[in-house]
């Protein structure tokens, strides 16, 4: 598979929760995971099972959410999105009790492929936004 192939596969059945435990199929054992949070980059290795976690926790505190690519950029190996997620606040997030209400996450990410699997990738999510939608949603219950 190319890497375009491999990251759409990644998302119609891993990140947009469909089949989170096919990250065993296009992740690699251990991968670089790089986070920007308020401005300070940080690094975390992720397994595959690891991510499948990952998105069952954001199914719990989301609901079974829909995920829309708005922007799907390939440069060799080298693969770019930026996507729009809604759910619905069911799960406690960040201290935040549900409210049944619908979040809005914006993110992007560059995702590197080698040997047919993602082995890197820098994510950024509008945490802010995420953080405003919560206190607003908790000030409407």
């Amino acid at each position: 598979m190319t890497p375009e192939q491999i990251v759409r596969k990644f998302f119609e059945e891993v990140r947009s929760g469909n089949n989170p435990d096919y990250a065993e199929k296009l992740m690699a054992e251990q991968v670089l995971a790089h986070q920007i949070i308020s401005e300070k980059e940080q690094t975390v290795l992720r397994s595959p099972k690891d991510y499948a976690d990952h998105v069952r926790e954001m199914i719990t505190a989301y609901d079974k959410f829909s995920l829309k690519i708005q922007e799907f950029l390939v440069q060799d190996n080298k693969v770019y999105v930026r996507w729009k997620q809604v759910g619905k606040h069911i799960g406690e997030v960040n201290g935040y009790a549900p409210t049944d209400l619908p979040i809005i996450e914006i993110a992007s990410a560059v995702y590197r492929i080698d040997n047919e699997k993602i082995s890197e990738y820098w994510i950024q999510i509008d945490r802010a936004g995420i953080e405003k939608q919560l206190e607003s949603n908790k000030n409407k219950k």
